[in-house]
């Protein structure tokens, strides 16, 4: 018999907020297709009751595969697709070789262009859907040392926005939530990422490496504005349930601020603001 609740995927739900709000749509009412990378993570979400599929957004076959399984899950229909799935490349642009942003992007924005696109034919045949994109207050507020992350998420915000004004005369909605600092893995990963991507020890800006890695490497909350990820799950509940989803969801006080001194500032003041900011 078909399940007759909303459907919806979620990419990178290992940990972090792909998990949290994962297991938060689950006890509200909707069938929940997880994704991990890793087939020992969804493994552990599957002896969790979760039900989960495996999918590396930077592989095309990998893609075809998970939303192929997905489908069959959920009868062929799917109401809503969240998409979190990512890693943030941290280094000074000059020291990020061309391959190092190529992965970069192949996960953070190709492979997401990629999934929305394949399920937007879905949505089209049904007649209705939700796409969310968790961007960051890096996709519209540039920091120091973070430019492949910067990059592959002010990109997606413009194909974000492209895509809404495309969908307008549809019924599928797209927004993007923009969250500050949030608690999960993203540092330790981009620890991992810094680590075996930038040959840091031969670079000009060997002591503020130093600082980052240092930075990175402490365990608990990454500021004193960093909010859990139930947080994100406020939003992004909104964003689909609501009859007018908002086309961006700003999440914790540093996305709020970064927001409102873009639109009162003139450029060399955020540059003046922003280039003090700590790596």
């Amino acid at each position: 018999m078909s399940d007759q609740r909303k459907s919806i995927l979620v990419t990178g739900a290992s940990t972090g907020i792909g998990y949290h709000c994962a297991k938060a749509l689950a006890k509200d009412g909707w069938q929940v297709i997880a994704s991990c990378r890793q087939s020992s993570d969804v493994s552990r979400l599957q002896s969790e009751g979760l039900t989960c599929v495996q999918l590396d957004v930077a592989s095309t076959d990998s893609i075809h595969s998970a939303l192929e399984k997905t489908l069959a899950l959920t009868d062929g229909k799917l109401d809503a697709l969240f998409n979190n799935g990512a890693y943030g490349q941290p280094g000074a642009v000059e020291d990020l070789t061309r391959d190092t942003l190529r992965k970069q992007f192949e996960t953070n924005f190709f492979g997401w262009c990629e999934l929305t696109n394949e399920v937007i034919k879905v949505m089209h045949k049904q007649g209705h859907g939700r796409i969310v994109h968790n961007s960051s207050v890096l996709g519209f507020a540039a920091m120091p040392f973070r430019g492949a992350y910067n990059a592959s998420k002010f990109a997606l915000e413009g194909i974000t926005d492209t895509l809404r004004l495309e969908l307008a005369d549809t019924d599928i909605k797209v927004s993007l939530i923009e969250p500050g600092p949030i608690l999960s893995d993203f540092r330790k990963n981009a620890l991992k990422a810094l680590e075996a991507n930038v040959d840091f020890n031969n670079s000009r800006h060997g002591f503020k490496y130093a600082a980052a890695i240092n930075r990175l490497s402490k365990p608990g909350p990454a500021s004193k504005f960093t909010l859990g990820p139930d947080a994100v799950y406020k939003k992004l509940h909104h964003a689909l349930t609501s009859k007018r989803p908002k086309p961006r969801y700003y999440v914790t006080f540093p996305t709020y601020l970064m927001g409102y001194l873009k639109r009162i500032l003139t450029t060399r003041m955020m540059d003046n603001i922003l280039g003090r900011i700590s790596t």
